[in-house]
């Protein structure tokens, strides 16, 4: 299930975010927190199963959603939790286009692929 994140979830996501290539610095992880806490565009959710073992990160624009973030504990991957986690935010957000960046594009490609 995705859930909207919350201050509450901050030691999940942050290791979860942490996995990402782009977020192996502490310094940059801290900032990629703080961009999802403070500006109202950037949005993070988690999906919890029994725990929480998933992380879908995204930049809301008025027509489209970019992905800037996706993970997943390494061991839940190969389960299809990506994939949920994509279909379930695009019904959230079933008026706009998903998009990718750098380092999401090659999974939201398979997900597309897939159907």
């Amino acid at each position: 299930m995705l859930i909207k994140y919350k201050k509450m979830y901050e030691k999940f996501a942050m290791g979860l975010l942490s996995f990402m290539p782009d977020e192996r610095d502490i310094k940059q992880l801290q900032q990629t927190m703080k961009n999802y806490e403070t500006n109202e565009n950037w949005q993070l959710f988690l999906w919890k199963d029994e725990d929480i073992i998933g992380l879908v990160g995204a930049e809301i624009f008025t027509n489209s959603i970019e992905i800037h973030h996706i993970s997943v504990n390494p061991a839940f991957r190969q389960q299809g939790v990506g994939k949920s986690m994509i279909q379930a935010l695009k019904e959230v957000y079933s008026d706009k286009e998903l998009k990718a960046n750098e380092y999401t594009g090659a999974f939201l490609g398979k997900c597309e692929n897939r159907g």
